[in-house]
């Protein structure tokens, strides 16, 4: 077997960096369904912004954490499905990123035969490699459904087409 060139080597950095802002964005869904936004509000960096359109805009991570807590008040672990699908990441410098993901949101507690979605929508986000570990510095939420709330320059150019 050959040595792999300075090129593949570089390509495998990337990737390896792409798999941990993909792991990132997964706990940000498995800690958002099991409730855990102690946790969840970790994996904001410092000074993130959450976009958030009818739940308006969100500075800072104790500002995240505490909004998280009131606005899913109630709602049992794995009462809804937090599934994002779909991610597109892209790799802006050696510590940021950009990314895009599907949201499809159901509730597991509603009537059988009526439709279980609560939103529909696409994450655009950015990230920041911080003390080693990639973390969302920014999260707009482009609510699709039931009712639309979305950034004026949606859906824009990215991802780059080919």
């Amino acid at each position: 077997m050959s040595q792999l060139t300075e090129k593949e080597l570089a390509k495998l950095r990337e990737m390896i960096e792409i798999d941990e802002i993909k792991h990132t964005k997964l706990l940000y869904s498995h800690l958002m369904d099991t409730r855990r936004f102690d946790d969840m509000a970790n994996i904001f960096t410092e000074d993130a912004v959450c976009e958030f359109a009818h739940f308006g805009n969100w500075e800072g991570r104790e500002t995240i954490r505490k909004n998280y807590h009131a606005v899913e008040e109630g709602i049992p672990s794995f009462g809804a499905m937090h599934g994002t699908c779909n991610h597109i990441v892209e790799l802006t410098g050696p510590d940021t990123a950009i990314g895009r993901s599907y949201l499809y949101e159901p509730s597991t507690q509603g009537e059988a035969g009526k439709t279980p979605f609560i939103y529909l929508g696409v994450y655009d986000e950015e990230y920041r490699k911080v003390d080693g570990k990639w973390l969302i510095a920014r999260c707009t939420l482009q609510f699709l459904w039931p009712e639309k709330g979305t950034s004026v320059d949606f859906p824009g150019t990215f991802p780059k087409a080919l």
